[in-house]
């Protein structure tokens, strides 16, 4: 604690010039006679800070001293602050730590690359998000994740499948955590065979006493890219183009949204009876029956197939029920 703390008077000395030793002890969250002792430290190891006293006084260093802690150049510098985008980080519960680490970089560059860094925070935006987003169920914290990966033990899972109401339960040897556009995955072998699961979907997860089993030379970048190719060869998903009430659009949309392609229009606006043209996706075109369920309210206009799938839906229903009596 004591270095990282000579280490941030330093860096504050070199941001600030001279500061009152009341205000560093403030900011440290020290006394000030530890201050005075770090000053001392600092001093001792060939850093030319100084002490006065009065009103206008405070903690400096020698005009013309400076230190570049990070030896970092202008486009390392820059490519650094794009990471103070929200997502990740957050997620892990590391956003205070990056902002902190970002604030010790700043004052550690030379003068001259402070402005260039500063301006890409405010000009270069990530947000790791798919638009629009679909609401997903709270799975368990990633701290438990995180801790089962990094003590390097097995891990219990109880797990719901996508479409299986029925959870399962798992003992998985994890190799690490991955974030895919906004979307945490635990990778991991299940009896020596590598598998995906999503993080939201993990019920509940137990850190056992067990050590983890990974295969000998492999490592989660190795596991990842197998992963991520064997999703990437899945049969890609029928685009579908319907339209829909303005009036049930929000409802649609809140339902449905998770099949939407590309940012619709804005519900309100209009009248309620009015169409609007939505752009969506299924895994199949049998999977636009569950658009049914907004009877008139919604029409499917392409692919052919998919018009087809509900006509016969839609004429299956009307057999059904014209045969019940009156």
């Amino acid at each position: 604690m004591k270095a990282d703390r000579l280490l941030s008077i330093l860096l504050l000395l070199q941001t600030r010039g001279r500061v009152p030793a009341t205000e560093l002890a403030e900011r440290l969250e020290v006394s000030v006679r530890t201050i005075y002792r770090d000053v001392d430290a600092l001093s001792a190891a060939g850093v030319p800070v100084f002490t006065e006293r009065g009103r206008r006084g405070g903690i400096g260093l020698l005009p013309g001293y400076r230190t570049d802690v990070t030896g970092l150049t202008a486009d390392e510098a820059r490519a650094l602050f794009v990471l103070s985008a929200q997502g990740a980080h957050g997620d892990l519960g590391l956003d205070g730590a990056l902002g902190s680490a970002l604030r010790k970089v700043m004052a550690a560059l030379p003068a001259p690359r402070r402005p260039a860094a500063e301006r890409i925070s405010e000009r270069i935006l990530v947000d790791p998000a798919r638009w629009p987003r679909t609401p997903v169920a709270a799975g368990p914290d990633l701290g438990e994740l995180q801790y089962a990966v990094f003590a390097d033990r097995r891990l219990r899972l109880r797990y719901r499948h996508g479409g299986t109401p029925a959870p399962v339960e798992y003992t998985v040897d994890p190799y690490g955590l991955v974030s895919k556009a906004a979307v945490w995955y635990l990778v991991a072998d299940l009896h020596g065979e590598p598998r995906l699961f999503r993080a939201d979907r993990v019920l509940a997860a137990d850190t056992t006493e067990e050590a983890v089993r990974r295969r000998s030379g492999v490592g989660l970048g190795d596991v990842w890219a197998v992963l991520r190719e064997q999703v990437e060869r899945l049969p890609k998903d029928v685009p579908v183009r319907a339209r829909v009430r303005r009036g049930r659009l929000d409802v649609f949309l809140r339902i449905h949204g998770g099949r939407v392609t590309e940012p619709p229009p804005e519900p309100a606006g209009g009248p309620a009876e009015e169409w609007v043209e939505v752009a969506m996706a299924f895994p199949t075109p049998a999977a636009v029956r569950s658009l049914l369920t907004f009877g008139a309210n919604v029409e499917v206009l392409a692919p052919p197939a998919a018009r087809r799938e509900l006509a016969r839906a839609a004429a299956d229903a009307l057999r059904l029920y014209q045969d019940q009596p009156a």
